[in-house]
């Protein structure tokens, strides 16, 4: 028997069983009742409150289909987790920890080393996460940087960079929605037209370079960081310190596994997108086309498929180094998969409201609101834009479906020739990544978190100033543009307010 299409659908309850799981969330610092309490609101409603097909909700069209759509990413996350074991096993995060004592002296050193990381590793937002915080932990850890200061680091470059950067999984999907879209260019064009008017991004970079250089914090991030300065009080979760390993290791067994994996993962992507002219996934042919590849790809395929290589061949080179026996070696496989359940099942039950979310109509909600505000805001629609987006994104913890409702509606609100469709694009994009950055159900905020190993809630707690903060410069900027429509203009007026906001909160907070 087919129910009956939910009372609520289309409405603003689309929205509210995210924001009942974020706000209990933030209340009890507990993400797990929190979430299933988000999903049990989300089935009710879209159930008209009828009990048994509201179990069935929960069960086949959450949680089930939550685990087999996302079967792949949970596949890369425990096999990066246990070629973490292994390079902790082996002594190479020690070795490297070592290292970066005696070549990074300072703290803002290690804080802009972790920035430069994650900058330089653009390609994909979950591989950006975790690798970072793999290669980084033994060196924030050294210096007494907190946890959840690490978890903002590598959250705040992972989309951000991913956003601004042509080669990358985030490009691809972009393009992807605006490919079929009448703006009169490539989807991967209007991508790169729409980089340098993407302020939440850029402005964040500045954000971060100003924080670490003027060595202040604001906020709950305060506390955890006087904690680990003075106390020695990572935040770390239990487990999760540093590992000497066998005493054996050297450097070189931290870097050679991580790049093979950052190589194998890339050919990995380019694979699946049909760069070899191999294209068994039903795809468009893109032989020896590397951004066209990206634009093809899949990640959930793409990244098992270089992290399953990388494993067998570092498994073969620690091995063969004789700083692990084989034996040594088969053990770091439990040790991975332990380390990996709590995110995975964090990313089920997030996946599983967000699905709930979208079977309650929230895109018919925002496209409604969208199209009565172009009736009126126009000049300032690239920041209601901005804000909407900001939004959906928080409340659903996706920006990829976040942009993926919002470019059909931006593109049919501006002619398709105006530097405003590029603003336009640009405040969707932006947006899209601020509320997923500020989203305790976002995948990559819970990447994060697993990255740096530090408890969810408390890195989500502790980088919602953080975060807020760009947010509202960038919405200030967005004005600017809707009138000026000049990329460096803004650019240069959204990075002064961000240094003169910096120097506000530490004359407040140190008055």
């Amino acid at each position: 028997m087919e129910l009956a299409v939910s009372s609520m659908y289309g409405t603003f309850w689309a929205l509210v069983p995210p924001i009942v799981a974020i706000g209990l969330a933030l209340i009890t610092k507990e993400a797990y009742s929190s979430l299933f309490i988000g999903i049990l609101v989300g089935a009710l409603f879209q159930c008209n409150f009828a009990p048994v097909a509201t179990l069935d909700t929960i069960v086949n069209d959450g949680l089930v289909s939550a685990i087999a759509g996302n079967a792949g990413i949970f596949l890369f996350l425990v096999l990066l987790g246990i070629i973490v074991a292994l390079v902790n096993a082996s002594g190479g995060s020690a070795a490297f920890g070592r290292w970066a004592q005696r070549n990074i002296k300072t703290r803002v050193g290690a804080m802009l080393a972790t920035f430069v990381l994650g900058i330089l590793i653009f390609i994909d937002d979950y591989f950006n996460c975790l690798t970072v915080g793999s290669v980084m932990r033994p060196v924030t850890d050294g210096h007494r940087i907190s946890r959840p200061k690490l978890a903002y680091l590598i959250d705040a470059t992972a989309a951000p960079v991913c956003m601004i950067a042509p080669v990358s999984s985030w490009a691809a999907a972009v393009s992807g929605v605006a490919a079929d879209l009448d703006t009169g260019i490539s989807g991967i064009e209007l991508f790169i037209r729409a980089i340098p008017y993407n302020f939440y991004s850029l402005l964040t970079f500045v954000f971060i370079i100003g924080l670490a250089v003027m060595k202040f914090d604001y906020g709950p991030m305060k506390l955890c960081e006087s904690r680990a300065r003075d106390k020695g009080e990572l935040g770390a979760l239990e487990g999760s310190g540093s590992d000497e390993g066998s005493g054996k290791g050297k450097v070189l067994d931290l870097i050679i596994p991580v790049v093979v994996l950052f190589v194998l993962c890339t050919v990995g992507m380019i694979y699946v997108g049909g760069f070899f002219g191999v294209d068994a996934w039903g795809g468009t042919d893109c032989a020896g086309d590397f951004i066209g590849a990206f634009g093809n790809t899949d990640a959930f395929i793409g990244l098992p498929w270089g992290g399953l290589i990388s494993l067998v061949l570092i498994v073969i080179y620690l091995v063969a180094r004789r700083v692990l026996s084989f034996k040594e070696a088969m053990a770091c496989v439990p040790k991975g998969f332990i380390a990996m359940v709590p995110p995975i099942t964090i990313l089920t039950l997030a996946v599983s409201l967000k699905s709930m979310t979208s079977a309650l109509g929230a895109d018919v909600f925002v496209e409604g609101v969208m199209k009565g505000a172009s009736q009126s805001l126009y000049s300032l629609l690239p920041a209601v834009i901005f804000v909407v987006a900001c939004l959906l994104a928080f409340a659903s913890g996706t920006s990829w479906g976040t942009f993926g409702i919002l470019i059909p509606i931006v593109v049919a609100v501006f002619e398709p020739s105006s530097t405003l469709l590029t603003i336009g694009i640009s405040a969707c994009l932006a947006g899209a990544v601020c509320g997923d950055h500020c989203s305790p159900i976002s995948d990559t905020t819970i990447m994060a978190s697993a990255g740096a190993q530090c408890d969810h809630v408390t890195h989500v707690s502790t980088q919602l100033p953080y975060a807020i903060t760009v947010a509202a410069v960038s919405f200030v900027t967005f004005i600017v543009a809707g009138f000026v429509q000049s990329a460096v203009i803004c650019l240069l007026l959204g990075a002064v307010l961000t240094v003169g906001a910096l120097y506000v909160i530490r004359m407040m907070t140190e008055a």
